[in-house]
């Protein structure tokens, strides 16, 4: 496969996650962009938001027990999920750098990041 291809299938992935503005899973990004380009593979939709991810284009964002989601916003941020429909939300609250070097003090770890997510039931499920 030429890298043209790889290029554009990356931008058309790329854009499907910031159309969606959900912090969709490879799977919702696949179902969005299926329609109107029938020829790409979930395996294609995988590999290519793995790589955006890896590249700093885009956030994934790792939930226990349910598939990795994606994020168009990179910048450091928490989310919320709701425990009923599984959403995913952006906080929109300072993020604690602080606590990174209160857990290597603590641990002797080399503190690189931290993602925290909390769980609670969403207006529209309560």
């Amino acid at each position: 496969m030429d890298n043209r291809r790889n290029t554009i299938q990356r931008q058309i992935i790329f854009n499907a996650v910031l159309d969606l503005e959900n912090h969709p899973s490879a799977e919702d990004v696949y179902n969005h962009i299926k329609p109107n380009y029938p020829s790409i593979s979930l395996g294609t939709v995988y590999r290519n938001l793995n790589l955006l991810s890896e590249n700093g284009k885009l956030l994934k964002v790792a939930i226990a027990n349910s598939a990795d989601r994606f994020d168009h916003n990179i910048n450091s941020h928490y989310h919320i999920q709701c425990s009923k429909c599984k959403k995913l939300y952006d906080i929109d609250i300072p993020y604690f750098d602080q606590i990174d070097n209160e857990v290597s003090s603590k641990t002797e770890f080399d503190i690189t990041n931290h993602h925290i997510i909390f769980d609670g039931i969403c207006h529209q499920c309560q």
